[in-house]
């Protein structure tokens, strides 16, 4: 791995015949235990990674080494650390300066008092979806099988713990105008509300689901983006709706995040499903288009389930929402179903 003698460059960034990017660099062959295949001590952790890393449908068909095969995924935007903390230092100063500007406008107290209603039965209990959608991104960046993959997926953990500060710093904020208690009763809600429970349920289920390419899948494909645009893309269009343009704002920052983690997902599975000249053979293909189809029929029903359910928490307009967001993604998903299968 390392630079000598005459090379001028990494060893395992030679076959590119060009200098290697700084994405290349930071993101290349970091996982030293794929290639020896597995961890150097055998301890319990290393018979988990056998049975839901390695043995998951979407690994264990991949043709070839699995660093062979997983290395040729790239992030789409091509995220280093630095570009991500450049990016999100932006966004967060934008949504400062949206929140400040909103403040000595005095806009918050010239909002319905039914809209500030809606707010709390939403915002509250959002603070507890995105958090159980940060634990799941983490365990897919935990058991991803390269180094890139762990990478997207780690900055995708910071961008839903991003979510849950600007979410809990609005909350606080908005105190000022409907009361000192706004927002307390959000674990209650969360824990006992009817309306809430099927989200709850499909959340709590996708953080045991330890299956890494159902996991993956089932997060990025299904509930993640269905969460994101009911109560990112929906909301936000309500709120403009009702005078409320700092939340909108806000709140469609949160969702420029879930473009780009659509965007490597994608990536991700097409590459998973051979759509990559020279990919293995036809059967171990249709292996692994048939377990994403699977777990798609799976988890997205649930999750259009979910979300119908909590719609009603953004007022009149939420169920009209929820049938919107579901249709939305209808063009993201079809690409991995199954020939004949209607994604909406």
């Amino acid at each position: 791995m390392a630079m000598g003698g005459s090379r001028k460059t990494y060893s395992h960034l030679e076959g590119t015949r060009r200098l290697p990017t700084a994405y290349e660099i930071a993101t290349s062959r970091l996982l030293y235990y794929v290639d020896r295949g597995g961890f150097a001590v055998e301890l319990p952790t290393s018979a988990w990674f056998r049975r839901y890393q390695a043995g998951s449908p979407l690994i264990a068909a991949r043709a070839g080494s699995p660093a062979t095969a997983w290395e040729a995924f790239e992030d789409p935007r091509a995220t280093t650390y630095a570009s991500y903390v450049r990016l999100q230092h932006d966004r967060e100063l934008f949504i400062a300066r949206v929140l400040d500007e909103a403040s000595i406008a005095r806009q918050d107290p010239t909002l319905p008092r039914a809209w500030l209603e809606a707010l709390e039965r939403t915002l509250s209990p959002l603070r507890f979806v995105y958090h159980g959608l940060q634990m799941i991104a983490a365990y897919v960046a935990h058991l991803a099988p390269s180094g890139r993959i762990t990478v997207a997926a780690t900055f995708q953990t910071g961008d839903e713990l991003r979510r849950v500060h600007g979410i809990a710093f609005r909350l606080a904020q908005l105190r000022a105008t409907a009361g000192p208690r706004f927002g307390d009763d959000g674990r209650q809600r969360w824990q006992s509300d009817p309306s809430w429970q099927p989200l709850r349920r499909t959340i709590e289920t996708l953080l045991v689901t330890y299956d890494w390419g159902e996991a993956l899948v089932a997060l990025n494909v299904c509930v993640r983006p269905m969460v994101d645009e009911l109560f990112l893309v929906g909301l936000a269009a309500l709120a403009e709706r009702h005078g409320d343009y700092a939340d909108a704002q806000v709140l469609r920052s949160f969702a420029d995040d879930g473009v780009w983690q659509r965007a490597w997902t994608d990536r991700l599975l097409r590459l998973a499903r051979g759509s990559q000249k020279g990919d293995g053979d036809g059967d171990a293909m249709n292996d692994r288009r048939d377990a994403i189809a699977r777990w798609i029929e799976d988890w997205r029903p649930r999750a259009a389930a979910a979300v119908h359910a909590a719609a009603p928490n953004l007022g009149p307009d939420g169920p009209a929402a929820a049938d919107r967001a579901y249709q939305s993604l209808a063009t993201f998903v079809q690409p991995f179903i199954g020939e004949g299968q209607n994604a909406a």
